[in-house]
């Protein structure tokens, strides 16, 4: 019997303002691929004549509990959390299929992103460049070089991906003064999930955990207190799959080098929503609380309330005045 399993689920929430363009491209995107797109309770989902796409409308509407639903809902071997305006390289389950051959015990891919302004029609439309080769890649040495550029891999090789540093000392700094950067978090581990390719079955092994961490408290007589956060499942997820399956110093994947496989879209910093990161945060260092890096975080986080509140009286008092 011939399985029908997708070899790749790429998973959107979207609240259904995505441009034709961006779902022309999606549905480019070739071979053993399955699109899931999760819609709120109130949208009305695009009419898509494609059997490659799964459309389901979630409970409730915020990114972390759609992509959430997307996730238990991904049929795939491997998944790709994609937002609904970022673009995707075509070729991309070939990659895919040809990196977990070499490295089956990898948890995740992260492919390289080429980040491109809103307005810059130019250069998000224009042809993908050719995927590099993996097999030709030296893969015979260990990547130890640490003067890599943070934001994007630019050398001719793949990155090896160390697991996070969770087990770092909590400092006691960040919990006194908010005037104090973080530097812990600097390096080439995997902090976020999106615009990574994570074998499915490590993930899927998390979620349950994961939202049973969303309980607050429990009684006999009132049922679950349920917090569900509405942003940030991008960063908690990726801590909370490490946290959960931690090996200090593991190598988890790898980094592809340039040219880029996905384009991320950036919008002006003035519109986008000030969205509160700290629940979600909240939830991973609940569940784990053994880990110095995640106090780290969620001291940051804590400090950062006033500037975000503050940004969304400022966006909202805009709102409300004439324009010129």
């Amino acid at each position: 019997m011939i399985s029908t399993k997708p070899f790749l689920s790429v998973v959107t929430p979207t609240l259904g303002k995505f441009s034709k363009y961006w779902l022309e491209r999606l549905l480019s995107v070739h071979n053993s691929v399955q699109f899931v797109l999760v819609y709120p309770p109130d949208v009305k989902p695009e009419n898509i004549n494609d059997p490659r796409v799964k459309i389901i409308i979630s409970s409730f509407k915020g990114e972390l509990i759609q992509r959430l639903i997307g996730l238990l809902n991904a049929d795939g071997e491997y998944i790709l959390a994609l937002d609904d305006d970022d673009f995707v390289h075509p070729d991309v389950v070939n990659l895919i299929g040809d990196y977990f051959k070499i490295f089956p015990e990898s948890w995740m891919l992260r492919l390289n992103v080429e980040c491109i302004n809103s307005s810059d029609e130019t250069k998000i439309k224009r042809d993908w460049d050719d995927i590099p080769n993996i097999e030709l890649f030296d893969l015979s040495c260990k990547n130890t070089d640490k003067s890599y550029n943070d934001k994007t891999n630019q050398y001719e090789r793949l990155l090896e991906m160390p697991i996070t540093p969770l087990n770092k000392k909590f400092d006691i700094r960040y919990a006194i003064s908010p005037s104090i950067d973080r530097k812990d978090m600097h390096g080439r581990h995997p902090e976020n999930f999106n615009n990574r390719v994570w074998k499915a079955e490590i993930v899927q092994k998390a979620l349950p955990e994961f939202i049973q961490s969303m309980k607050v408290f429990e009684m006999k007589m009132l049922g679950a207190l349920v917090t569900i956060p509405s942003w940030n499942l991008d960063r908690s997820l990726s801590l909370f799959i490490q946290a959960k399956f931690y090996t200090p110093d593991q190598v988890v994947g790898h980094w592809m080098p340039s040219p880029g496989q996905i384009r991320f879209i950036q919008k002006p910093v003035e519109t986008k929503e000030p969205r509160i990161l700290l629940a979600a945060d909240t939830l991973v260092v609940k569940r784990f609380p053994q880990y110095g890096y995640l106090w780290n975080l969620f001291f940051h986080q804590l400090y950062s309330l006033p500037k975000t509140f503050a940004k969304a009286i400022r966006m909202n008092i805009n709102k409300l005045l004439p324009v010129k």
